[in-house]
């Protein structure tokens, strides 16, 4: 029998961190240590009035029931964090949960497009931005995200004829890979860019808790305005360390929430209660570990770009995220190669820049999931190893 699968597969290789992984385990099969800050997995244990939610949760038998709907009470939650984080009411409505911002950015295309419909996506930019709409057929048109303009996109530039005929458009700052964040008045021209061309805008903010120097991590929904173009996502797998409980929300237009809450009816029935109830403690609980966080975050960002520019690679430091965003070393143009000669000379272990959109080549993406005495053994062995002075 001959097996015909999607043509729409084509389209798709196997994840960079996938190539990555198996590049990590060959090097440790060989003896070999991996500093890997490749993933962005925080090494942070929870809190712990959050992960004592999920104990006593776990003893309830009924918990392991269909949740199907969002606890009242978590729904709560998330208004009264936003209310009290961002300034930002919503109403019950404008409020759903999602197993994670990753998936339900993949599927919230599902919600607003057609196929054939244009949806605006960054380069460089997180791959699942352009995943999601080209799995329900919707056609990708780049915007360019420049160094030069800071890594804000230039709506200007933005030809009429393609803003007219787009759908949607998806933006994130703090924005991984690149680490950079966006001022209020970008999102003010963003509302009215939206509104000018009747485009939604699908805001990723999962790293509003994790910025730098003292900036203020802010929301979109916080702009006048926003709430009639758009939605945002947040996440509570970063700021509270519960990556692998897969709990995040998605807010904003009524209209949007509520139909794509219709659709996830059909796929999924409700995240596990446990689950809920932790989100419940994060968003209610103290907030120290957010904070204490944020500045070991910060000393990490220092120990990595700081450390690496006193050796002689120039890198920025990162505004916010997890990650900070380098450019290659001199000599080097190519940078999953790059990624490939550092793991095998010193065991570093990072992502390129290539994974992120064809603008992202030339530069390559570190996790910030080490303790800063081994981000110091890691700039000690790039500096002996000579690769930033071929």
């Amino acid at each position: 029998m001959e097996i015909q699968l999607a043509s729409r597969m084509d389209a798709f290789q196997p994840g960079i961190f996938s190539v990555l992984n198996d590049k990590k385990r060959q090097r440790i099969s060989e003896g070999k240590p991996v500093w890997d800050l490749s993933v962005g997995t925080p090494d942070f244990e929870p809190d712990e009035h959050v992960m004592k939610a999920v104990e006593e949760a776990v003893k309830v038998p009924f918990n392991y029931t269909y949740a199907l709907n969002d606890l009242p009470e978590l729904t709560e939650a998330v208004q009264g964090w936003y209310e009290r984080r961002y300034g930002v009411v919503l109403a019950p409505e404008e409020i759903a949960s999602v197993n994670g911002s990753q998936e339900g950015i993949a599927h919230i295309a599902w919600t607003i497009c057609d196929p054939g419909d244009i949806v605006l996506v960054p380069n460089p930019g997180y791959p699942i931005f352009s995943v999601g709409p080209e799995l329900c057929g919707a056609k990708l048109a780049c915007y360019d995200l420049l160094e030069e303009n800071h890594y804000l996109p230039d709506l200007s530039a933005i030809p009429e004829e393609l803003a007219r005929k787009a759908k949607a458009m998806v933006v994130s700052y703090p924005l991984n890979p690149v680490c950079k964040t966006a001022p209020r008045s970008f999102y003010e021209e963003l509302v009215r860019f939206a509104k000018r061309y009747n485009i939604i805008i699908i805001h990723d903010n999962a790293y509003s808790e994790i910025v730098y120097d003292g900036r203020e991590g802010g929301s979109f929904l916080s702009v006048p305005g926003a709430k009639e173009v758009g939605i945002e996502f947040n996440s509570l797998s970063k700021s509270y360390c519960l990556t692998g409980a897969r709990i995040s929300f998605v807010m904003g237009n009524r209209q949007i929430v509520q139909k794509f809450k219709t659709l996830r009816s059909q796929i999924d029935y409700g995240i596990f209660r446990p689950v809920q109830l932790a989100g419940i403690a994060a968003l209610n609980g103290p907030q120290d570990g957010v904070e204490w966080r944020r500045a070991e975050y910060q000393r990490r960002r220092d120990a990595l770009c700081g450390g690496f520019r006193s050796v002689g690679w120039d890198v920025p430091d990162s505004e916010g995220s997890m990650f900070a965003w380098a450019p290659l070393p001199k000599g080097f143009t190519d940078s999953f190669r790059f990624c490939t000669e550092l793991l095998e000379q010193t065991g570093l272990l990072c992502t390129p820049g290539v994974a992120f959109g064809s603008l992202g080549e030339g530069h390559v993406r570190f996790a910030l999931v080490l303790p800063v005495e081994e981000i110091e053994k890691i700039v000690a062995a790039v500096d002996a190893s000579g690769i930033i002075r071929k």
